[in-house]
């Protein structure tokens, strides 16, 4: 096991090209299942996520090679093999395979998902899509077992807005029978992403990106080549990184169309930012206004961002209240971020964030992946060296981190822990 760390208090300038969107690799890589002949997909991080994926496909016979963020997935020998467990316990996202699998084969055994700990989120949603469209849906010794004789269109509403259970149905819904109509369906860019696939593929889609989104169901979907969109929620882990310890700071690769709600409060705050048709520039903050978010569904603010946002506002004079309307369970960095003097109280949905106050480096534990951002961007606020552990939820998002950093000037390096740390790192 590994520890992060990082000598803090220094400013940090240059520029920074973001990866392709994690969000959308984990959906696009299961539908490239629905296709019978090679898909290409450009573009993907380097992250751990498209790796478990990668083997979750050669794991049901799938050929899949993968080179410098390009993967081609040949589905010749793919079989409806059950994933029971494993890998699939790992990634949340793995209940993508339910939907493609669903679609391609007419079944599926699939183990309950894994992924960050961040209180319920439950399935049942794209369950209530599956069993529309004609799937038997039953959960046996810890697994969930779809089974449909033949898949037909059917208007399904979502009663809460959900991009994992938009994207599942779609997924399912692209060879059925029929038309499907999703209602209350979520809007992100990565549902918009994952149709383009589709609709590459053959697939007939209309309305992605709005909240009712229409399929006609087809026999078949062929291969095809597709570039993922930019990593909307790292572009503004180094928005909110820039404007906390930044000189000037060029993001590269991003579009500023989806980072809207993120932009107009770091304007509100007096972040200096200057949007270019695919770059956006932070310039240098002197002094920083409080501020309140409350977290969205898009193209509100991102749950996605609020852990990182919160070290920010340590910064800010005043005091800020972010609340989490997505994940109730998402304050688990506060904890840590007290740890390095931060002044935070949670109550309920809602953290109070006291500012301006000189974060200290400490040992730190990231509990999930945006936590472990949000300890990244405090540690280099922070007068002395963070040690962050926890980096297996880091490395599922944020493709080469340390060498973005260190290209804008941050000291941060890995080490391996000893034996007695990775004790007291269990027992804790």
């Amino acid at each position: 096991m590994e520890k992060l760390k990082i000598a803090g208090g220094y400013p940090l300038k240059g520029a920074v090209k973001i990866s392709g969107a994690k969000n959308s690799a984990v959906a696009l890589i299961p539908a490239t299942i629905l296709a019978d002949s090679p898909v290409t997909i450009e573009g993907l991080p380097d992250i751990s996520d498209v790796y478990m994926l990668k083997g979750l496909l050669e794991e049901i016979g799938g050929s899949v090679e993968l080179d410098s963020g390009t993967m081609t997935v040949n589905t010749d020998d793919m079989t409806s093999m059950p994933l029971p467990s494993g890998r699939v316990k790992k990634l949340r996202a793995s209940y993508y395979l339910m939907g493609a699998m669903l679609g391609k084969f007419k079944k599926a055994v699939i183990g309950l998902p894994g992924g960050c700990h961040l209180g319920p989120r439950p399935i049942d949603q794209h369950i209530k899509g599956f069993e529309a469209l004609g799937a038997e849906v039953t959960n046996e010794q810890g697994a969930i077992y779809l089974r449909a004789d033949e898949l037909r269109g059917a208007r399904i509403y979502l009663d809460v807005v959900s991009v994992g259970a938009t994207i599942n149905i779609m997924l399912a819904a692209v060879r059925a029978k029929g038309q499907t109509i999703i209602e209350n369906a979520a809007k992100e860019p990565e549902i918009i992403d994952v149709a383009t696939l589709l609709t590459n593929m053959g697939a007939k889609i209309k309305g992605a990106g709005t909240d009712v989104i229409r399929i006609d169901g087809v026999e078949h979907l062929s291969g095809c080549r597709h570039t993922i969109i930019p990593d909307r929620i790292e572009a503004g882990t180094f928005m909110i990184l820039a404007a906390a310890v930044g000189e000037g700071i060029l993001i590269d690769n991003v579009i500023p169309y989806h980072m809207e709600s993120l932009t107009a409060k770091l304007r509100e705050m007096g972040v200096p930012v200057d949007a270019g048709d695919d770059q956006i520039f932070i310039g240098k903050s002197e002094e920083l206004k409080a501020v309140d978010i409350k977290t969205l569904v898009y193209p509100g603010f991102a749950t996605d961002l609020q852990q990182p946002f919160t070290s920010l506002l340590t910064r800010a004079k005043g005091s800020s209240i972010v609340t989490d309307t997505i994940y109730s369970a998402r304050f688990k960095h506060i904890d840590e971020l007290r740890r390095m003097n931060a002044n935070i109280k949670v109550e309920g949905r809602s953290a109070i964030v006291n500012g301006t106050v000189q974060l200290q480096g400490a040992k730190v534990k990231a509990s999930d992946l945006r936590a472990g951002a949000a300890l990244v961007i405090a540690g280099l606020m922070a007068e002395g060296v963070t040690e962050i552990t926890g980096l297996e939820h880091v490395d599922r998002g944020y493709s080469d981190l340390e060498a973005k950093l260190e290209g804008i000037g941050a000291t941060i390096w890995r080490e391996q822990l000893t034996a007695e740390e990775e004790e007291q790192l269990e027992n804790s």
